[in-house]
C-alpha cells in the first residue's frame, strides 16, 4: 500500500526537496504541498493523508498549532503527524509531542531516517530523530502536566512491563517483536492494551508513563 504524505514548509526549497526525497522513496507518494500552517490543515482534512510532515515555524498557523488542530486531544479520527525542523530544542519537542506527534525529526536527517519516520508514522509508530531522544524523554517526563504519574487503571502484565520499557527505548513493533521472540500482531495487541490501561493517546505517552514512573533509567537505555 503506498503511504500518501502532505508536506507543509514555509520555505519552498525546503518543501519542494523533501517532496522530492519523499517521491523517490518506494511506497511513499507527496499527495499535496502547503506553505503555510492554515493551508496544510485545510488540505489534510480534505485529501486525509496517511502522513502529515509539518515544519514547525511556518506563518499564520505554526506547525505545533497545525498539529493540535489535526491530532490534538479531542480531534476525532486524528491524522499522523510528524514534525520536522532545523532547530533541536527541547521546547519545540515538548511542544510537538503534547500536541500529537507521532514523529519528531530534524531537517539534518537524511532519506533513510525520514522515510523510515514516514512508514512508524503510518503505521502507527513514533519515530524521534536519534540525536534528541534519550535527552528529550527525560525533559518531557521531568517537565509534564503532573509530578507524579497516573495509575494505570489495572494492573500491567510482565509481557506488558517488558513491551513498555521496550516502547520508552524508542523500539519499533517489529523490533520489540524480534526481540521477545513474539508476533507482529501480539506487540500490537499489547501496546493497544498498554494504551488503554494508562489512558495514552500513542506510543510517546507510554514512554512518558515509563520514564515518570522510572522504569527507564539512563543506564538501561
Amino acid at each position: 500500500m503506498t503511504i500518501r504524505v502532505l508536506v507543509a514548509d514555509d520555505q519552498e526549497i525546503v518543501r519542494t526537496g523533501l517532496a522530492m526525497i519523499l517521491d523517490a522513496q518506494p511506497g511513499i507518494e507527496v499527495a499535496g504541498q502547503a506553505a503555510d500552517g492554515r493551508r496544510a490543515v485545510e488540505l489534510a482534512r480534505r485529501l486525509r493523508p496517511d502522513v502529515c510532515l509539518f515544519d514547525i515555524r511556518m506563518p499564520g498557523l505554526d506547525g505545533i498549532a497545525a498539529t493540535r488542530a489535526l491530532a490534538g486531544p479531542g480531534v476525532e479520527n486524528p491524522l499522523a503527524v510528524v514534525v520536522i525542523t532545523t532547530f533541536d530544542l527541547d521546547e519545540y519537542v515538548y511542544a510537538a509531542l503534547r500536541a500529537g506527534a507521532r514523529g519528531f525529526l530534524l531537517k539534518n536527517a537524511g532519506a533513510a531516517l525520514l522515510s523510515q519516520a514516514v512508514h512508524a508514522a503510518a503505521e502507527g509508530d513514533a519515530l524521534i530523530a536519534p540525536s534528541v531522544t534519550a535527552r528529550l524523554l527525560d525533559t518531557f517526563a521531568r517537565t509534564g502536566p503532573s509530578s507524579s504519574a497516573a495509575r494505570p487503571v489495572e494492573e500491567l502484565t510482565h509481557r506488558e512491563e517488558e513491551i513498555l520499557t521496550a516502547v520508552a527505548r524508542g523500539r519499533t513493533n517489529a523490533e520489540i517483536a524480534d526481540e521477545l521472540f513474539i508476533s507482529l500482531s501480539t506487540v500490537k495487541t499489547h501496546v493497544a492494551s498498554l494504551m488503554a490501561k494508562l489512558g495514552a493517546r500513542n506510543r510517546v505517552e507510554i514512554a512518558m508513563w515509563a520514564y515518570q514512573t522510572g522504569r527507564v533509567s539512563d543506564e538501561r537505555r
